[in-house]
């Protein structure tokens, strides 16, 4: 028996619809800034697909957005434009 080597990249495919959500301290312009890191990290955005969510206490908000990505360089970018974003706390 031979193994063989799968030269594939394994996870995601790209071009491809990606889900993220940004979470935040709860102010009005949260979704606009998440909007803004994905575009400028090279996604599209649908702004259809925006979900809000407030905790319990109404401190914190999530948003919740799909968006499109052509490369998986433009996929990591987006997640690290949002994490570095000091109004973003947490990103899934």
């Amino acid at each position: 028996m031979t193994v063989s080597e799968n030269t594939e990249p394994k996870g995601f495919t790209f071009p491809g619809t990606f889900e993220i959500t940004a979470v935040g301290e709860s102010v009005p312009e949260l979704e606009a800034i998440v909007m803004s890191e994905l575009v400028a990290a090279g996604a599209t955005p649908h702004p259809g697909s925006v979900r809000h969510r407030s905790s319990s206490g109404g401190k914190f908000l999530s948003i919740t957005i799909s968006f499109d990505c052509e490369t998986r360089e433009s996929y990591q970018a987006a997640y690290a434009r949002l994490r570095a974003n000091p109004a973003i706390r947490w990103t899934l």
